[in-house]
C-alpha cells in the first residue's frame, strides 16, 4: 500500500489549472524528484502532500499515523535560539505529550480511588503507548545524536550561522523526528559542493519516503529513484534517475507530436468537408457533425508544451584580447581571503569560480574587475570592457517597479543587437504575459525574478558578463537554454555556481578555492576539476609514502638526515630529467593532434561517410584529453620537485 497517494486531483490558481485530474502516489523507501516550469506548481502540490494546503477536489488517501515532515525553500526559525533547541523543536509535539504525561502522574499522586482516579489512569496509559509508539522519553539523546549526525554544534546561535549551515539545522529539524516522508522544496540552495554532496550521502541512505523538488541535474541523477514530472496539470511518472527521464521524454514529447499531428490533419479534413457546398449538405451525417464538434473541443483545450525562453545576449564591442591580469595579488580581511594569485583572464575565457561558502568567491571577482583593489600586488583591467552583472541577491532589482520599468526604463523599446523589439515583446521571450508587464516586481516568484533579472542582463550591450548564482530557482529547461546562450557567447564569462551540471557545460576552466586564501586555475569544467585535484591529492599522498619510506633510521643524526632528505626532494635523477625534457614536445604533440581530430569531428560529416571512423576519432578524442591531463599533472609534478 502507498504511503500516500492522491487521485484525480484539481487544483486552480485564477484561470490556470495546476493540478488536472492529476494522480500521484509514494511508495515506502522511494526517492522521487519532482520536477517542472516555475510557476507549474511543483510547491502548491508539496504543500498539499504535507497536508499544509488542500487541492480544490480529488481522493487523498494516506497510511494512519503517518508521520510527515515539510522543509520549505527558506526555512524560519528563532534566530536567537540554540542550535539545540531550534532541533528540539522538531519534537514539539512530542514533548508536549511528556509534559501531559508528568501532569497527569502528578494529578494520579494526588487523587484518591474513584472516577476521577481511573480517568487519570487511563489518559496515563494512553499517554504511555503514544510515547512509547514515538520514542519520546529519550528525546534529548535523539537530539543530540542527530546533531552529531549531521555535525552541527548544539551550543551555537542560529542566528550566527551561514546559509548553508542554516539549512543543516533545517534538515536535522525534520530528520529528528524520523518521518516516514520527508518533503523538501530546494534543499541544494545556499549548500556548497561539500553541502550537497553530504546531503547526497544522507538521502540515499534514508529510509523515509521522500519527495523533493530540485533544478539541480546532477543532485537528481544521484538522489532521485524515480522523477515526476508536473507537466500542463498532469503528473507525469518516469522510474529511474535524471538521465533516464531524458531519453523517456524526448520519446514521448515525439510521440505526442505525430499524434497531435494526425489529429490535426484529421481535423482539418472535417472542417473542409462541413464547409462543402449543396451537394455535401444533402448527405451530411448527424453523427460525423457530432464527432467535429467533439474534435473542436478537444483542440481548444489542449494545453500545448509551454514555450521555452528566447535568449539573445546583446554583444558589446570587443574588448581588448587581456580582459584582467593578476600578478601576486593578496586581499585580507579578518583572514587572507586570497593570496598572491596570479592569473591573466582572455578575451572569451569561461571561467568557473568554485570554492566553499564563505571561500571568497565574490571578493575575487570583484579584484578580477577593478571594483576592489588589492592589499598586495597588481590588478591591470584590459581595454574596452563593458561588464554586465547578475548578482546572486537580487539586489539590483527595485520590488515597487513595474517589469517593464525594470528592463526600459522611461521607454517602450528595447534595443538588442541593432533589433528593436517593443518591451512587451521582449517580456514575452521570457514567458511573461503582456498582463504582467505592469505588475511590480515584488509579485514575482524566485524563479520569475530571476528571469526578470536574465531580461534585463541580456538587453544591454555587454562584452563580459558576470553571473553570481543565475541557476538559483531556474527551471531546468531555461537552465539548458542558458548553458546553450553562454557556449555560444563570444565574449568573457565569469561564473559563481554550485549547479555541476551547469559548470561542466559552460565553463572552460575553473578558479578553485584550495584553502587559506590560496587558489588555483584548472583547464576544464567541475569534473575536470575533481578529476585533477583527486589526481593531485594521490600523486601528495604517493610522494609523502615515499618519502616515508626513504626516511633514514632513528640512528641517524637528525642534522644530517635533514639535510640528506632536502637534497633527495630538490634533485631529479638522469630518467627523470629526462622525462621533463621530452614532456613539453608530448604535450604539444598531443594538443596538435587532438586539433587535427576536432577539425574532422566538427561538422559532423565523418559520421555520414564513415561511421565506424567518427567512433574511433571521438575515442581518440577523448582518451587524449586524459593523456593530457597526466602529462601535465607529471610535467607540474617534476617542475616542483625541481625548483
Amino acid at each position: 500500500m502507498s504511503l500516500y497517494s492522491i487521485s484525480d486531483a484539481q487544483l486552480a490558481f485564477g484561470h490556470v489549472a495546476l493540478l488536472d485530474h492529476a494522480d500521484f502516489s509514494l511508495e515506502a523507501g522511494e526517492r522521487v524528484g519532482l520536477i517542472g516550469r516555475n510557476g507549474a506548481g511543483k510547491s502548491s502540490l508539496l504543500k498539499i502532500v504535507a497536508g499544509l494546503a488542500a487541492a480544490d477536489d480529488g481522493l487523498v488517501t494516506r497510511q494512519s499515523e503517518l508521520s510527515t515532515v515539510y522543509v520549505p525553500q527558506e526555512p524560519e526559525f528563532d534566530l536567537d535560539a540554540s542550535v539545540f533547541d531550534v532541533v528540539a523543536s522538531g519534537l514539539t509535539d512530542a514533548r508536549a505529550l511528556l509534559d501531559e504525561y508528568d501532569a497527569v502522574a502528578h494529578s494520579l499522586a494526588d487523587t484518591p480511588e474513584g472516577p476521577q482516579h481511573d480517568d487519570l489512569l487511563a489518559r496515563m496509559n494512553a499517554l504511555q503507548s503514544a510515547l512509547d509508539t514515538r520514542d519520546a522519553w529519550n528525546w534529548r539523546t535523539r537530539v543530540a545524536t542527530t546533531l552529531a549526525q549531521i555535525g552541527l554544534d548544539g551550543d551555537a546561535r542560529a542566528g550566527d550561522l551561514s546559509g548553508g549551515m542554516k539549512k543543516r539545522v533545517a534538515l536535522a529539524r525534520a530528520l529528528v523526528v524520523q518521518p516516514d516522508v520527508l518533503l523538501l522544496d530546494e534543499p541544494t540552495n545556499h549548500l556548497d559542493f561539500d553541502g550537497i554532496r553530504w546531503l547526497e550521502e544522507l538521502l540515499v541512505t534514508l529510509r523515509s519516503g521522500l519527495l523533493f523538488i530540485t533544478h539541480d541535474r546532477a543532485f537528481l541523477d544521484r538522489v532521485a529513484t524515480r522523477i515526476v514530472e508536473l507537466d500542463r496539470g498532469r503528473l507525469l511518472s518516469y522510474p529511474g534517475n535524471f538521465s533516464a527521464y531524458q531519453t523517456r521524454k524526448a520519446q514521448q514529447l515525439e510521440v505526442e507530436k505525430v499524434e497531435q499531428d494526425k489529429f490535426d490533419k484529421l481535423l482539418a479534413q472535417e472542417e473542409v468537408w462541413i464547409r462543402k457546398g449543396v451537394e455535401a449538405r444533402r448527405t451530411r451525417s448527424v453523427g460525423r457533425i457530432a464527432r467535429l464538434v467533439e474534435m473542436r473541443n478537444e483542440r481548444a483545450e489542449r494545453r500545448n508544451v509551454q514555450g521555452n525562453v528566447r535568449l539573445d545576449v546583446g554583444q558589446g564591442e570587443k574588448s581588448g584580447k587581456i580582459v584582467a591580469e593578476l600578478t601576486d595579488v593578496t586581499k585580507r580581511y579578518e583572514r587572507t581571503v586570497v593570496d598572491r594569485f596570479t592569473a591573466t583572464v582572455m578575451r572569451g575565457d569561461k571561467i568557473g569560480l568554485v570554492g566553499p561558502n564563505g571561500a571568497g568567491k565574490t571578493t575575487l571577482l570583484k579584484l578580477i574587475l577593478g571594483e576592489l583593489q588589492p592589499d598586495e600586488g597588481r590588478v591591470r583591467i584590459g581595454t574596452n570592457i563593458q561588464v554586465a552583472y547578475f548578482d546572486q541577491m537580487r539586489a539590483q532589482l527595485d520590488l515597487d517597479k513595474s517589469l517593464a520599468d525594470t528592463i526600459s526604463p522611461g521607454s517602450e523599446w528595447v534595443e538588442v543587437n541593432g533589433v528593436k523589439k517593443h518591451v512587451m515583446s521582449y517580456l514575452g521571450d521570457f514567458l511573461f504575459a503582456p498582463e504582467r508587464a505592469r505588475s511590480p516586481v515584488r509579485s514575482l516568484s524566485g524563479g520569475e525574478r530571476n528571469r526578470l533579472l536574465l531580461a534585463r542582463l541580456f538587453a544591454r550591450p555587454a562584452n563580459v558578463l558576470v553571473l553570481d548564482e543565475p541557476t538559483n530557482d531556474l527551471d531546468i529547461p531555461t537552465l539548458e537554454l542558458l548553458e546553450e546562450l553562454l557556449s555560444d557567447y563570444d565574449g568573457t564569462v565569469l561564473l559563481v555556481s554550485h549547479d555541476r551540471a551547469f559548470l561542466d557545460n559552460v565553463v572552460t576552466s575553473v578558479f578553485a578555492a584550495e584553502g587559506g586564501g590560496k587558489w588555483r586555475e584548472y583547464v576544464g569544467g567541475f569534473s575536470d576539476w575533481q578529476i585533477q585535484r583527486e589526481r593531485s591529492e594521490r600523486i601528495a599522498e604517493e610522494a609523502a609514502r615515499q618519502s616515508a619510506k626513504e626516511a633514514p633510521k632513528d640512528d641517524t643524526p637528525k642534522e644530517s638526515a635533514a639535510g640528506r632528505n632536502a637534497q633527495r626532494t630538490v634533485k631529479l635523477s638522469f630518467k627523470e630529467q629526462r622525462e621533463l625534457e621530452a614532456l613539453p614536445a608530448r604535450i604539444a604533440e598531443l594538443e596538435e593532434e587532438q586539433r587535427a581530430i576536432g577539425a574532422r569531428l566538427e561538422d559532423g560529416s565523418i559520421f555520414a561517410t564513415d561511421a565506424k571512423e567518427g567512433a574511433r576519432l571521438s575515442e581518440r578524442h577523448a582518451a587524449i584529453e586524459e593523456e593530457l591531463l597526466v602529462a601535465l599533472e607529471r610535467w607540474e609534478e617534476l617542475e616542483a620537485k625541481r625548483k
